[in-house]
C-alpha cells in the first residue's frame, strides 16, 4: 500500500526563501508566483505559523465580497490597526491569488507607499497563479517595490517525500501535490487534473483575465499541445489539425498565453548565442507531465509497456523538470535541429551552453550531440538515459551541470 501524505506536511523549496526575506528589517513586497495547485497557499500557512497569530492578517481573493480595491484597503487598514497596538514587531499581511482583484497593483502601491512614508513595518506577501496578470500589474505600478519567488511543481525529490511511488510513476503522474492521493484510481486522478486544474486555468486565469477572441481554439490548441509534448510541431501543421485555426500569429499568441498560465510552452530553436525570438516550428512542452497523461487515454501500465510511447513520456518529463528549474535559476531553454540532426534541449546561461539528449532506455546513438558539438565547439553536452535518469531528476541545480 502506498502512502500519500497531506500536502501541508511538506515544505516547498520557496518556503525558507520567503521566510528569510521576511526576516529582513525592511523587506520588499514578496510575490509567490506559480501554477495552480502547487502549494502556494500551504506555503503561506507554513510561513504564518512561525509568527504570532495576533500579528497576521491573511486574506484570499476567493473570499472577496466587496469591490476589490476596497477589499484590499480594508485588509490593509486592519493590519495597520494591529501595527499601531505594537509597532515594535510589525505585521505580516498575506494576500492569496491577488490577480483575481481588478486594479490590485495600483491599490497596493498606494498603501505600500503610504506605509513607507510613515515607516510602518507591515510586511506584505502576495500569491498569484497567472503570470500574465501579475506581470502586467508589476510593470505598471510596482516597479522597484517587489521581489518574485518562483513557485513550481513538485520535484522528484519532493514527490518521493510525499509517497512511496517510483520514478516511472513520477514521469507519468507528474507533480501536482493535490493529485497524488488519486494515483491508485486513474479515473479520479484524470478528473481532478482536468477539472480542478486545467478547467480552472482555462476558464478563470485566461478567458476571464485576457481577451481571447477564439476560446474554443485556445482549448483545442491546449489539447493538441499536451498530446504532442516533447515534439517539434510547425504552426502550419497545427493549423492543419485545428478547426478554425486562423493564422499562425494567432496560434503563436495563444501558445504564449498557455505558457503564461503555466500549462504549455513552445520552446524556440537555438541558433547560437541565444534562442530565436520567433520560430516556425516550436517544440511543445508541458509544464507538468500530468497534463500530457491526463488527456491521454492510455493508462500508466499501457504507457509503460510501449517503449516508443514511454520514450515520449520520459522526454516530456525531462523538459518539464527543466522548465520548472529555468524559472528558479534563470537559464533559457530551447532545442536545436539542423537537417536530420537534433538535440532535445539546449540550456543557455550567459555564455555557457549545454546541449542535452534524452534516451528512455540504455545508451544509444548520439549523432545529434556529436553534430551539436561540431557546430558549437565551446558548448558542453550531456546524455540523459536509463543509466543516469533518476540522478538527473534528483539534481537540484541545472546550472551546476554547465560548470
Amino acid at each position: 500500500m502506498q502512502r500519500y501524505e497531506m500536502t501541508g506536511l511538506i515544505s516547498r523549496h520557496w518556503t525558507p526563501i520567503l521566510t528569510s526575506r521576511l526576516l529582513e528589517s525592511r523587506p520588499l513586497i514578496q510575490i509567490v508566483l506559480g501554477p495552480r495547485q502547487v502549494g502556494k497557499t500551504t506555503s503561506l500557512a507554513q510561513v504564518a505559523s512561525t509568527w504570532s497569530d495576533t500579528r497576521i492578517v491573511s486574506k484570499s481573493a476567493d473570499d472577496a465580497q466587496v469591490d476589490g480595491r476596497l477589499w484590499i484597503e480594508h485588509a490593509w487598514d486592519e493590519a495597520r490597526r494591529i501595527y499601531q497596538q505594537d509597532p515594535q514587531n510589525g505585521v505580516l499581511l498575506l494576500f492569496d491569488e491577488i490577480q483575481k482583484i481588478e486594479q490590485w497593483s495600483e491599490t497596493i502601491k498606494k498603501k505600500w507607499d503610504e506605509d513607507i512614508r510613515k515607516k510602518a513595518l507591515i510586511k506584505v506577501v502576495l500569491t498569484g497563479s497567472s503570470a500574465l496578470s501579475i506581470q502586467k500589474g508589476l510593470s505598471e505600478s510596482l516597479a522597484g517595490r517587489f521581489e518574485v519567488i518562483a513557485a513550481t511543481h513538485l520535484s522528484y525529490a519532493e514527490f518521493r517525500d510525499l509517497s512511496d511511488a517510483d520514478l516511472d510513476q513520477y514521469i507519468f503522474f507528474g507533480g501536482y501535490p493535490g493529485a497524488l492521493r488519486f494515483m491508485s484510481d486513474e479515473r479520479r486522478w484524470r478528473q481532478y487534473v482536468s477539472q480542478s486544474i486545467v478547467e480552472s486555468v482555462l476558464s478563470r486565469d485566461l478567458l476571464m483575465m485576457t481577451r481571447v477572441d477564439k476560446p474554443a481554439l485556445l482549448r483545442r490548441l491546449f489539447v493538441l499541445a499536451a498530446e504532442y509534448s516533447g515534439q517539434i510541431l510547425s504552426y502550419q501543421k497545427m493549423t492543419g489539425q485545428l478547426q478554425d485555426a486562423g493564422n499562425t500569429t494567432t496560434l503563436a499568441h495563444y501558445l504564449d498565453l498557455l505558457d503564461q498560465a503555466f500549462l504549455i510552452a513552445g520552446l524556440k530553436k537555438f541558433e547560437g548565442g541565444r534562442p530565436r525570438l520567433r520560430s516556425s516550428s516550436p517544440k511543445l512542452q508541458t509544464h507538468n507531465n500530468a497534463l500530457m497523461s491526463a488527456l491521454s487515454r492510455r493508462s500508466f501500465a499501457e504507457a509503460r509497456s510501449e517503449p516508443d510511447i514511454w520514450g515520449r513520456y520520459v522526454e516530456s518529463a525531462v523538459g518539464a523538470h527543466l522548465i520548472n528549474q529555468a524559472r528558479v535559476e534563470g537559464f533559457e531553454l530551447s532545442y536545436w535541429r539542423d537537417g536530420n540532426f537534433e538535440v532535445d534541449f539546449v540550456i543557455t546561461f550567459g555564455k555557457k551552453v549545454l546541449g542535452m539528449e534524452v534516451k528512455s532506455g540504455r545508451r544509444g546513438k548520439v549523432s545529434g550531440l556529436n553534430a551539436f558539438s561540431i557546430r558549437f565547439p565551446k558548448a558542453k553536452t550531456m546524455l540523459v538515459d536509463g543509466d543516469n535518469l533518476e540522478k538527473f531528476f534528483m539534481t537540484s541545480s541545472i546550472l551546476k551541470l554547465l560548470n
